[in-house]
């Protein structure tokens, strides 16, 4: 399954040079607003010490690990969802993305220019907040304008579900907070809440980008975007873009953990972001392993085996017969499929089996 995250924030916190870090495209960084104007995309590998372990075992003739799609979006300004700036084009690039990580400049530097002149994540971060909102707002009130008339008169029933979810969302938002809040147990509701594609109901991570004196322990300014965010369904992240992107040109691997080691970090800010979002979306990894390929594949976590079985092709859902499944622990330990099978590690499922993190799979299908 694709998966996209888009990176966000005001101009000049450091997007861009996150960007580059973290993707195989080189977006240009400088030092003035809207420097990105056209979303930059690129993809990156989903770190997964496993994958390498089954590739050492198997020695198959490719590996293919899970990936994620980075999009590197225009800064935004107070009044882009007037249209200021670069306003609606940023917005209908969020729009696009699963979730958000939003950048907020956490160091002191005076040769990188603040575009509202002081340094203050906090207030950084409401500016962009107050936007989507407003945006999000405006989305809300159009589609109540639509379905209101439909859900009082028509006798739609569909309709007043949808206006019941509306009403909450508007609620919401005319107090200044995102549309994340609001909770939809109903499997109905979250349905109907999809099809609105709220920008603040989308998942996000803050960044908080430091100098590299806070990369390990992090500084004031991330403790307050902390407890600004402390009642938020939110992940915070400390990272150094700048040693990060000094740190990704390297090539060697020892030198890239020797660098880490010098500066106290155990895994690259990079590794963390990318597992993080993961972990953010709710996703999870599942393996096929053998001769030919070893290969991670990504999944929803609570996803059944035939839902797993269509992200490799969608005639192995439609024809799903069954699942053998191996732990990853067992294959690990045992060292092969055959072996696994001969221990009696080697179990057959049904439609039922919800797929847990690590799996090793085969299936069998029928069309």
């Amino acid at each position: 399954m694709a998966v996209k995250c888009g990176i966000v924030g005001l101009p000049n916190v450091g997007k861009s040079t996150l960007f580059n870090c973290i993707s195989s495209s080189k977006a240009q960084a400088a030092n003035f607003p809207f420097c990105t104007i056209e979303p930059n995309v690129g993809s990156t590998v989903v770190p997964d010490d496993r994958l390498s372990v089954l590739t050492e075992m198997c020695r198959p003739k490719r590996t293919i690990p899970a990936t994620v799609e980075i999009v590197d979006i225009a800064g935004l300004v107070k009044g882009a969802s007037n249209g200021e700036g670069l306003g609606n084009q940023f917005l209908a690039n969020i729009r696009e993305t699963d979730a958000i990580l939003h950048v907020l400049r956490c160091f002191d530097d005076d040769n990188v220019t603040h575009v509202d002149g002081t340094v203050n994540p906090v207030r950084d971060k409401e500016v962009i907040d107050i936007e989507l909102q407003i945006k999000d707002l405006e989305t809300v009130n159009n589609r109540i304008s639509k379905v209101q008339k439909q859900a009082t008169t028509g006798g739609d029933k569909q309709a007043r579900k949808a206006l019941d979810v509306l009403l909450r969302y508007k609620e919401v938002l005319e107090k200044g907070r995102n549309a994340r809040e609001v909770v939809l147990d109903n499997p109905e509701e979250q349905k109907i809440a999809r099809e609105f594609c709220l920008l603040t109901n989308k998942p996000v991570m803050y960044v908080c980008n430091v100098d590299e004196a806070s990369a390990v322990e992090g500084n004031a300014y991330v403790e307050a975007v902390r407890e600004a965010v402390k009642d938020e369904d939110a992940e915070i992240l400390v990272i150094a873009a700048k040693i990060e992107s000094e740190i990704a040109e390297l090539e060697d691997y020892e030198e890239k953990q020797m660098f880490l080691r010098e500066i106290g970090l155990e895994r690259s800010g990079l590794e963390r972001l990318i597992q993080r979002a993961y972990a953010l979306l709710n996703l999870q990894t599942f393996f096929t392993a053998g001769a030919d390929e070893c290969r991670a594949w990504t999944i929803n976590r609570g996803d059944k085996a035939p839902q797993a079985a269509g992200v490799i092709h969608t005639d192995f859902e439609k024809g799903f017969i069954r699942a053998e499944v191996i732990k990853y622990e067992d294959y690990v330990t045992l060292k092969s499929e055959a072996a696994c099978r001969a221990a009696g590690k080697l179990f057959s499922q049904g439609k039922d089996y919800v797929v847990e993190d690590g799996d090793i799979m085969h299936f069998l299908f029928n069309v």
